[in-house]
């Protein structure tokens, strides 16, 4: 049986759809205001200045940035210092900001939503495989570095 894996970035295209259509068809409470616009496109930018840093360090050390696919180093560098996983950080920091961008509390359900998601069909995995790869530097890296933040 072939296991089709939905990756990361479609899961984002997935939040996104779903902050804009809780937007248009639930948004509970209403917060918009220029000062929430600018806000939301502050936390955008960080979260996208975050995913182009960390694919960076990706691919100056030549391994694969896709998830399940054969790691040849351990990334513990840069923006890796602040957190294990910066990319679905950065990812959930663009649906935060479009959240609070287009003013919805329901909105602001999906961050959350999409951190479990990811921390459920990503992060479990790929820290397993992390350390069995890597049996030493990986434990090391983790008593350092939060997952998220």
């Amino acid at each position: 049986m072939i296991r089709r894996v939905i990756y990361p970035p479609v899961w984002l295209l997935l939040g996104l759809i779903a902050v804009f259509a809780l937007n248009e068809t639930w948004p509970l409470l209403r917060f918009t205001s220029l000062a929430w616009q600018v806000v939301g496109a502050v936390v955008i930018l960080m979260g996208l200045l975050l995913l182009v840093a960390a694919n960076g360090l990706f691919v100056r050390a030549g391994t694969e940035v896709i998830p399940f696919r054969p790691v040849s180093s351990l990334v513990t560098g840069g923006v890796y210092r602040l957190s294990r996983n910066p990319m679905y950080l950065g990812m959930a920091l663009v649906l935060l900001g479009c959240a609070l961008t287009v003013g919805a509390l329901s909105a602001l359900a999906i961050p959350p939503v999409f951190a479990v998601i990811v921390q459920i069909r990503f992060i479990h995995h790929e820290e397993r495989m992390l350390q069995g790869l890597f049996p030493e530097e990986y434990p090391a890296y983790c008593a350092r570095v939060r997952r998220w933040l």
